[in-house]
């Protein structure tokens, strides 16, 4: 169920760089998931609530993953047209989440920090933040199609400047498809690989047909692999406090959208291995979109919840839908 809709116009809150643009969005709360209320178990989770978010920018869309970048919950959004979408997630005195506030684009940047020239640079689909002495200082972000991981530096909680391009294996840069790199995430301190990064494929399969993955890392690096599912790929991931991992998984059955949520136990999580995961989440249909953006956080009452989003491709008939969950234990 839908509250009705709520017009909400964003300031900026810092000097912008020439380029960004102030966004203004209207949300509106989902308070249903599955046929169950707030607070309700779903599946192995517990439903927190969500939003949907619709803007007259024709700029404002396709939102393919999103990370934690600052403090009181700032975050960005990396968009398939080149774009970091910066904002802020507004919560009521119940804890729920109810808009999301401040929202700035910013064109993502080259090396010699100038917009991406044309679109097969421009498609972004992975991002995670990138910690020093536990402050944020960069966005790690991962593109398709030109295939290739960058760094963009984090100023006043948004994601911007000149890329610093990360090296990956020839195998990964040597794909120019849509397929190929999908998800990326950085281990937690609490990881056994604690600071390597995770690189996962959508449809890049190995000899046994799993998806191929590779970990960067000065300790911990070298290839990985991911069990393949009927229907669905990995679309993004995050790693929980604890090191164990999360991947979201995105698919079409049947003219209509598919998601599925698994847990890797951190010790799984390592060079070499045959990572499968417990299913957490299974939904289809009208109680999804495409599902392409997970991250964990900790919201203002204390909770660490699960976020995933949509990406609406920019389409009119789909929704750019954020949802919220709880571990059960």
């Amino acid at each position: 169920m839908l509250r009705r809709w709520a017009p909400i116009a964003f300031v900026a809150l810092f000097a912008q760089p020439a380029l960004a643009v102030d966004v203004t969005v209207t949300s509106a709360q989902v308070s249903r998931f599955k046929g169950v209320g707030l607070d309700q178990p779903v599946d192995k989770l517990i439903f927190r609530g969500g939003l949907t978010l619709q803007s007259q920018d024709d700029m404002f869309g396709g939102l393919s993953s999103a990370t934690v970048t600052g403090p009181d919950q700032n975050i960005a959004f990396v968009s398939d047209r080149g774009q970091f979408v910066s904002g802020k997630l507004a919560y009521d005195q119940e804890d729920r989440l109810l808009s999301l506030i401040g929202v700035t684009m910013d064109p993502i940047q080259n090396s010699a920090g100038a917009p991406l020239p044309r679109q097969y640079a421009r498609d972004a689909e992975g991002m995670d933040t990138v910690y020093r002495d536990g402050v944020p200082v960069a966005v790690r972000v991962s593109f398709e199609n030109l295939t290739r991981v960058a760094d963009f530096a984090i100023t006043d909680s948004r994601p911007g400047g000149p890329a610093r391009e990360i090296s990956i294996p020839d195998w990964l840069s040597d794909l120019r498809t849509n397929k190929s790199l999908e998800t990326i995430c950085i281990a937690p301190p609490a990881s056994p690989i604690a600071g390597s990064t995770l690189l996962l494929t959508e449809e890049a399969l190995d000899e046994n047909g799993n998806h191929r993955g590779h970990f960067l890392g000065q300790n911990d690096k070298g290839p990985v692999a991911y069990v393949n599912s009927p229907v669905v790929n990995p679309t993004d991931c995050a790693f929980l406090p604890n090191g164990d991992l999360l991947v979201l998984e995105r698919g079409v059955a049947l003219f209509s959208f598919v998601m599925n949520l698994r847990r890797v136990p951190a010790a799984e999580v390592r060079p070499g291995n045959l990572m499968a995961g417990e299913l957490l989440l299974s939904a289809e249909g009208a109680e999804i979109d495409n599902m392409e953006s997970i991250m964990v956080h900790v919201t203002p009452g204390g909770e660490t919840r699960i976020f995933m989003g949509s990406d609406n491709n920019f389409n009119d008939w789909q929704r750019q839908l954020l949802l919220e969950f709880s571990l059960a234990e």
